[in-house]
C-alpha cells in the first residue's frame, strides 16, 4: 500500500498554509511554517511566489484537502467519484464523505491529537464501531454509529493519557461523547456549513471537470 513517508511540515509549505498535520504541534513556534515559509527546496531568499494559472489554483486547492484528510490521489479521486454520484453539490458532498471517515471521526472526538495519529490508532485495532472491530481508517460511519475503545486498549498509557484531557476537547455538533465511558456517537451526517475548510471544494470540482 502507498503511503506518503516524507516530512508533513513539507506539505504545509508546498500549498503555503497551515494544514495542521501534527497536532497541537502546529500552533507552536515549532511550527515550520511559522519557522520557514517558502517552498520545499526554493534556493531564493525571497518568499515570494509566482502567480499561479488558475490551474494550479485549482491544483492546490485539491492536494490541500488531501493532505489534511491523508489519502493518496487515486484514495481521493475515488472518493469525488462517489461525491459526483450523490445528489446535490458534488464539494458539499466530497467535503461529508471526507469527514465521514473512520479516522477524521476519532480525530474529531478527541480521541487522536491529528488525524495521522487517528489513523495509527483504527489500523491497530484500538476502535470499535457498534461494538465490532474495525481496522480501515477509509471506513464511512453512518448517523447513529457508536464509537468506542477496545477493552484490552483501555489499560493502555496513552488511553489513560487521552481520557484525562478529553474534557478540554472541543467535539463538533454532529458528534457527541461520553467523556466518562470514552464512547462516541454520530449524531447526524456532516453539512457544509458543520466544517471549517482550509480547502475550496468550487475549485477542486472544477479541477477534476476538465
Amino acid at each position: 500500500m502507498a503511503r506518503y513517508i516524507d516530512a508533513k511540515c513539507r506539505k504545509c509549505r508546498r500549498v503555503g498554509d497551515k494544514l495542521m498535520l501534527k497536532g497541537d504541534r502546529c500552533s507552536t513556534a515549532k511550527c515550520a511554517v511559522e519557522r520557514r515559509n517558502s517552498v520545499p527546496g526554493q534556493r531564493s531568499v525571497s518568499k515570494r511566489r509566482s502567480k499561479m494559472s488558475d490551474r494550479g489554483l485549482q491544483l492546490r486547492e485539491k492536494q490541500k484537502a488531501r493532505y489534511i484528510y491523508g489519502t493518496m490521489e487515486r484514495q481521493f479521486r475515488k472518493i469525488f467519484g462517489e461525491a459526483e454520484r450523490m445528489a446535490g453539490v458534488t464539494g458539499d458532498n466530497l467535503v461529508t464523505l471526507l469527514e465521514r471517515r473512520l479516522d477524521n471521526i476519532v480525530y474529531r472526538l478527541g480521541f487522536a491529537d491529528s488525524r495521522a495519529q487517528s489513523r495509527q490508532i483504527v489500523r491497530h485495532g484500538h476502535i470499535l464501531v457498534n461494538g465490532r472491530k474495525t481496522n480501515i481508517p477509509s471506513y464511512i460511519v453512518k448517523a447513529g454509529d457508536v464509537i468506542s475503545w477496545r477493552e484490552g486498549s483501555t489499560k493502555s498509557e496513552y488511553y489513560k493519557v487521552i481520557a484525562e484531557t478529553i474534557e478540554d476537547k472541543v467535539i463538533p455538533q454532529w458528534l457527541e461523547i461520553d467523556t466518562k465511558k470514552m464512547v462516541g456517537k454520530v449524531l447526524a451526517l456532516p453539512k457544509r456549513e458543520d466544517v471549517e475548510l482550509k480547502f475550496s471544494g468550487k475549485d477542486i470540482v472544477e479541477y477534476y471537470s476538465r
